[in-house]
């Protein structure tokens, strides 16, 4: 695998077009921290598959078009070449991408305001870059939720973005299990457990995780075990807290566990046992924060999106607490900038 790797970044040196393709690839990649342009391709099929299973083709087509614009625009940008090669300014236009189309309706005004949000989120990220980098932390998906929470908020003001499928608003209150069937097959827990992985990309799609594990596999067995690690913590801690089984078996309380996991366990942090304890530290608290964050921004009638595993994170990174940092996720070159 790696010397095939190693032959594919040969040949983008050599060719423009491939170099283009090369970084769009780990544009997707890095939406689970991976420099990794095969691990970009399985997360764009598992996109893609779970688009085409739910009859929204424009998921798919909104993810490949933002992750285009966003790198285009950091290309425009003129911004740092190191993290522009790797992929550091396209997985926010992927996520913006699938996000958009998954809410609002299909129309004019819906493309509009995703070519606009993509582009956007390039800015966002280097401007969110630059104010953690004072904490040494990076901006994380971020700038998508930054982005696209201004993005789906407007289509409440603006009567030609028709919303599909968000909100109502509402106020928060207590969730009622009264007569509530708490029990699921085995069958059922295995396939919500799948659905955490796929719905960092918001498909809701068994599948499709199969497809993001397996990406995270190809680049990083650690990634890949503490994925599937991080979305059964979720399974368990949201049912064992009476979560909505609804929520809960769509995988709405695993995806950013998954992150968390995969973030503190092996990407910002050396693997240790000590490092693993405070992951599973961390991914506990992120489906705490997600319960949280899913009640104050009920008002508002926008999803969390990927807050819980960013502020979570961000929470976990700042102290540092003497574990190591793993070189490959601290900021270097404006971006990512390897510890000393």
């Amino acid at each position: 695998m790696s010397d095939a790797l190693s032959a594919w970044t040969g040949f983008t040196q050599k060719n423009a077009l491939a170099r283009f393709l090369d970084i769009n690839l780990r544009g997707a990649g890095q939406v689970i921290f991976q420099n990794n342009p095969l691990t970009g391709l399985f997360f764009l099929a598992a996109i893609i598959w779970g688009a085409i299973a739910s009859g929204q083709i424009d998921i798919a087509i909104g993810a490949v078009v933002a992750l285009v614009v966003a790198t285009v625009t950091a290309m425009l940008l003129n911004v740092d070449q190191t993290s522009l090669e790797q992929g550091m300014f396209g997985f926010n236009g992927v996520l913006v991408g699938v996000a958009v189309p998954t809410l609002l309706a299909d129309g004019a005004a819906m493309w509009f305001i995703l070519l606009v949000g993509a582009a956007v989120s390039t800015v966002v990220m280097l401007a969110v870059s630059k104010i953690m980098k004072t904490w040494e932390a990076p901006a994380l998906t971020f700038p998508f939720v930054l982005t696209t929470w201004f993005l789906v908020l407007g289509a409440y003001s603006f009567g030609h973005l028709p919303i599909a499928s968000m909100g109502p608003a509402a106020l928060p209150h207590a969730l009622d299990t009264a007569g509530a069937e708490s029990a699921l097959n085995v069958t059922e827990l295995f396939l919500a457990w799948l659905k955490g992985p796929a719905q960092v990309f918001l498909i809701n799609n068994p599948v499709s995780g199969v497809l993001v594990l397996v990406g995270l596999l190809v680049s990083s067995a650690w990634a890949a075990g503490l994925a599937a690690v991080g979305a059964a913590v979720a399974l368990a801690v949201s049912l064992a807290l009476g979560a909505s089984l609804a929520a809960v078996t769509a995988g709405l309380y695993g995806f950013s566990p998954v992150l968390t996991a995969v973030g503190l366990g092996c990407v910002f942090y050396a693997p240790s046992p000590r490092v693993l304890v405070f992951a599973l530290l961390g991914t506990v608290f992120t489906v705490l924060v997600q319960g949280a964050m899913n009640a104050g921004v009920a008002p508002l009638g926008i999803p969390t999106f990927t807050a819980p595993f960013v502020f979570v994170t961000w929470l976990f990174l700042l102290p540092k607490a003497d574990l190591k940092p793993h070189p490959h996720g601290l900021m270097q070159g404006g971006l990512f900038k390897k510890s000393p």
